[in-house]
């Protein structure tokens, strides 16, 4: 897997992640809030299938 995730979506990514996944933990959203599992792992594995398949890239070089 090439890395397609620069450094700016990949705090937003984590950050948004962390965020959902603490207000489905704490039950201020419904269960569906555990969705931020998906772009938490995609910020730290650096990679987005989606981005591959749009030919998304926003890491730059």
């Amino acid at each position: 897997m090439k890395s397609n995730i620069g450094d700016i979506d990949r705090i937003l990514r984590m950050v948004v992640g962390l965020a959902l996944i603490g207000l489905a933990a704490t039950g201020a959203v419904g269960t569906w809030g555990w969705v931020g599992v998906v772009p938490l792992a995609t910020g730290l594995f650096r990679f987005c299938p989606a981005y591959t398949v749009l030919g998304v890239n926003t890491c730059g070089k």
